[in-house]
């Protein structure tokens, strides 16, 4: 096993997960198998519990486990199944190392940091990279393991340790460092200045750790001195160094890498020259360039309770922008804050209040994201009406499908005082209610949570003609509560349409409105699924009806069902990228353009 480590200097948020993810893709394209594994200093045990706020989304896998978001990239990008253990905390290490010290595993040594901890950390890292993730039997080839946080800081300390001990453990040749640091530009002298980079491989250096490659951020590509200051001050051949400088969409990055040969570095240090190949790039290479040459937007308004930190909701982003690309569209997300659009705002901040409605109004789509509380809920209920009676397409996920029925309930069935029993205990119409299986009194980890299969009681519906008319799916869920089972009935008697439920029946899983253009609730978190080149089947859905090419994609969609044309990625062993035109699908023709455009949130691109 052969393993790479990338870590961070300077400032956090240089994109680490990012680099990883990428330089997971072009050792994949090497022909190597890649797995990946996150290390985050925190004492959680996992990412469950902590508000959006402090981490951005809680990313869900198949075995429910609710990791951080870095995950998340690296299952889009390398097209992976990770589990809960490729996700390592201080608080699991913390938590092993105690359990095993009173079952008297240590046979009465003092336990220490070092080696007790350091040692639990190497022997978990060894353990997980020897699992596969890719679908195939055997262990992966090279494992992708970031270190979260920044060099330097305190809680990270027994992780830089160990890795400083497990890069001896597994030998030279094994072990490649690469650390991601920033090269800023002062606006007063125009420079780039490397001393801030410096200063991190000098801190990463005295703590035993020296690294093999530098990967810099920079708005600009490093200028060859600047290079060369950098390989005599940090002791890095300068073909090691290469420069991360922004890009039109993050698809770039793999490019980015390839074109400045950092696999060959990688590769070179981890003496895999003879077993690897020439990279190949060429779907990367199609879609960054197609996502670059978009330009006839699609607007989707975006009601949720996190709208000031697009990271809470990332892998929405990203599904929709994995739709958009498909359907030839350039992505443009209108951020609504919930509670703007209340009435109370309305008296309170009457501008804000106007700002949330005209957005609401101008949007193609729109798209209630799940969430938890009470805040903002009344103006999530008024978005889902607006869809409803506008016939304009909606797209809910988990509590954006509760509130859809909570709004079908009180505005088509009369049902004024109707909620879920999360938001009103002593509603007399509970819509939805708390899961009897969950625990009222333990946070982490007592959701309904993970893959879970939901089978189509309608066949004659869009969720299952999107879905490939598959009689059943798997997705992944994060939730506590449900829609009461006790009045699934009268729903549909009022037109409502229950088109998914789980085994046994009884639990509600997608939701449809038969004569609206595209009005679909899901229990599940399609997101978490969605894949470059092999987007969502709902979020295809709602991006289509949004331009008006849902009956094409439909229609596609069935062919292919029937044996009639190829599925996404299948055709004369080349990864394709399935794009659709005027609701067809037709085959991708490169396309160059001098203006990158990738998501735009509100009229800017981020």
């Amino acid at each position: 096993m052969k393993y790479v480590l990338v870590t961070g200097g300077v400032v956090s948020g240089l994109g680490k997960g990012v680099t990883a993810s990428s330089i997971g893709v072009i050792l994949k394209a090497c022909g190597l198998r890649v797995t990946s594994i996150k290390i985050d200093p925190y004492l959680n045990t996992d990412a469950g519990t902590m508000s959006p706020f402090e981490h951005g989304e809680v990313f869900v896998l198949d075995d429910g486990g609710e990791v951080d978001l870095d995950l998340g990239n690296y299952e889009r990008f390398l097209d992976i199944k990770l589990t809960r253990d490729n996700n390592i905390t201080n608080g699991k290490i913390y938590q092993a190392v105690i359990d095993k010290e009173r079952r008297g595993d240590y046979l009465g040594k003092t336990v220490q940091v070092v080696p007790h901890v350091t040692d639990a950390i190497q022997d978990w890292i060894e353990r997980v990279a020897q699992v596969p993730v890719d679908g195939k039997s055997g262990p992966a080839d090279v494992c992708v393991i970031e270190l979260g946080g920044t060099i330097g800081d305190i809680e990270s300390m027994p992780f830089i340790e160990a890795l400083g001990q497990f890069s001896y453990r597994v030998g030279a040749g094994n072990f490649c460092l690469v650390h991601v640091s920033l090269v800023p530009v002062l606006n007063v002298v125009g420079e780039q200045k490397t001393k801030p980079t410096q200063h991190s491989v000098r801190g990463l250096r005295g703590l035993g750790l020296t690294p093999d490659i530098l990967a810099c951020r920079s708005t600009s590509a490093l200028e060859d001195n600047v290079k060369q200051k950098l390989a005599q001050f940090c002791h890095v051949p300068s073909e090691s160094i290469v420069t991360l400088y922004d890009v039109p969409n993050i698809w770039h990055i793999p490019l980015l890498l390839r074109d400045q040969k950092a696999h060959e570095a990688i590769l070179r240090v981890l003496n895999l020259h003879g077993v690897a190949k020439e990279p190949d790039l060429r779907e990367w290479t199609a879609r960054a360039e197609l996502c670059d040459a978009l330009h006839e937007p699609v607007r989707i308004a975006m009601v949720g309770k996190y709208t000031g930190l697009s990271d809470a909701y990332l892998s929405v982003l990203k599904a929709l922008l994995h739709a958009s690309v498909a359907l030839q569209k350039k992505l443009v997300v209108d951020w609504v804050p919930a509670t703007d659009l209340e009435d109370e705002t309305a008296q309170e901040n009457p501008d804000a209040y106007k700002a949330a409605w005209k957005l609401l109004k101008c949007a193609d789509g729109i798209l209630v994201p799940g969430g938890f509380g009470d805040r903002g809920v009344q103006g999530k209920i008024l978005a889902a009406k607006f869809a409803r009676e506008n016939r304009i397409p909606y797209l809910g996920i988990c509590l954006g499908m509760q509130i859809a029925v909570i709004e079908f309930a009180r505005s088509v069935l009369n049902m004024q005082d109707a909620n879920s029993t999360e938001f009103d205990t002593h509603t007399k119409n509970p819509c939805v209610i708390f899961m009897p299986e969950g625990s009222k009194t333990h946070m982490g980890g007592t959701m309904r949570l993970g893959s879970r299969r939901t089978y189509f009681h309608v066949n004659d519906c869009k969720s299952a003609k999107l879905y490939g008319n598959k009689s059943y799916v798997d997705e992944r869920h994060r939730h506590r509560y449900e829609v009461n089972p006790d009045m699934v009935a009268r729903f549909e008697d009022a037109g409502l349409s229950f088109t998914g439920k789980d085994e046994t029946g009884q639990r509600m899983e997608i939701i449809e409105l038969p004569n609206h253009p595209y009005y679909v609730g899901v229990q599940f978190h399609p997101e978490f699924k969605s894949r470059p080149g092999k987007p969502s089947p709902v979020f295809t859905g709602l991006i289509a009806a949004a331009c008006g090419q849902l009956e094409g994609v439909l229609q596609q969609n069935h062919r292919v069902s029937n044996g009639f044309g190829k599925p996404n990625g299948v055709g004369n062993g080349i990864a394709k990228i399935s794009v659709y035109q005027n609701g067809h699908a037709t085959k991708f023709a490169k396309m160059t353009t001098t203006n990158g455009n990738g998501i735009y949130s509100n009229g800017m691109q981020f």
